[in-house]
């Protein structure tokens, strides 16, 4: 089940674009984006209507700080579980703690105070690299408060969720903790991310839930037929969808596994598999069709797609003609909506998401 075809228009009170804006691309460690650069980008999303910016804090503890000095160079030699749990999963690809989303938000607020007001900020945390989720008060506390004083009083975190349910703290303690902090004037308001129907509801109990981050995409559709959508529609919680070009795929970009670098990360996705790499490009290309027929790109397919589901699609890009195209919501059809739904059930995508120990941490 969809969630609608008109978007929520608003998070945490606050009105946003149908399309956000993500900031995974800018500050990895073994490829950062000069601020000054990124700034430039991140001014173009705005000025294009994408206002609502999704980022990761660091919180990771004094021990592990200079973990950043060994990467990203040893984890070419690593099996692929344990790449996968030290990069993407465990939040090295946003940064460290000395130059993370969080940092970048600063120098451009910095740069241009006048849009603190327009932008709405969503930053995920209270997870530790090696050790995974911590959804305890301390965890939380610390997390949040690491995020609070790197932005320091330039601008208040618009929505704080944990990156991902801990499963030895119920969720109710967790959400308690962060209502807390939205007392206290710490944060504004509660996400979620990665989490199932019945998490949806324990949490929005305890309080108020301002947005759901889930992956939807023509990749993903999973959270319209497991309850998530459904959940979010019932009790008007906006659905922040991550990926909504499924990490590159619908972008048109690669056609084939060797047009990706050998040291891609992606190569490390079950998703990308040779086994399996050849199977799911043909989606891509079924997708191709329709956006050649309408005159615009298939990333701008996949884009409106989650629009029309009611999704606030967060796709992120460095490069400002990506950010533009991205900005641009098409308009589908019913036709060609009902063509899209067609092809995902006659070809369906092989592949977990994940993979290795990170999937028991979806859908939590």
């Amino acid at each position: 089940m969809s969630l609608g075809k008109a978007a929520l228009t608003g998070v945490a009170g606050k009105a946003v674009g149908p399309v956000g804006f993500g900031l995974l691309g800018f500050t990895k460690p073994w490829a950062p984006v000069e601020y000054p650069v990124a700034a430039k980008v991140l001014k173009t999303a705005l000025e294009h209507g994408a206002n609502f910016w999704n980022g990761v804090s660091d919180p990771r503890p004094k021990r592990l700080r200079n973990l950043e000095l060994i990467l990203p160079f040893p984890l070419l030699f690593l099996p692929k579980e344990s790449y996968n749990e030290l990069t993407e999963f465990q939040g090295i690809h946003y940064g460290t703690p000395h130059a993370n989303s969080l940092h970048l938000l600063k120098y451009y607020f910095e740069q241009y105070p006048e849009d603190v007001d327009k932008v709405v900020i969503s930053i995920k945390g209270a997870f530790y690299p090696l050790a995974g989720p911590n959804g305890s008060p301390k965890g939380i506390r610390a997390s949040v408060e690491e995020a609070v004083k790197v932005l320091g009083s330039l601008k208040k975190i618009d929505v704080f969720e944990c990156a991902r349910v801990d499963p030895n703290v119920p969720i109710e303690t967790s959400i308690q903790t962060l209502a807390e902090l939205v007392k206290e004037g710490k944060i504004g308001a509660i996400g979620l991310s990665e989490v199932n129907a019945n998490t949806i509801r324990k949490a929005h109990k305890v309080h108020p839930i301002a947005a759901v981050e889930i992956e939807l995409s023509l990749f993903t559709p999973d959270p319209l037929v497991n309850g998530v959508s459904d959940a979010c529609h019932e009790l008007g919680i906006p659905v922040v969808a991550y990926c909504p070009i499924s990490r590159g795929w619908l972008t048109g970009e690669f056609r084939k596994l060797d047009d990706l670098a050998q040291d891609d990360f992606r190569r490390m996705l079950p998703r990308f598999h040779p086994d399996v790499f050849d199977q799911n490009f043909k989606l891509v290309e079924a997708v191709e069709q329709i956006a050649k027929r309408k005159g615009v790109t298939t990333a701008q397919v996949a884009i409106a797609w989650v629009v029309c589901q009611g999704g606030i699609p967060i796709p992120g890009s460095i490069r400002a003609e990506r950010v533009i195209e991205n900005s641009q919501v098409v308009s589908l059809t019913d036709e060609d909506l009902v063509e899209l739904q067609k092809i995902m059930e006659s070809l369906p995508i092989s592949g977990q998401r994940y993979g290795g120990a990170q999937e028991k941490f979806l859908n939590a």
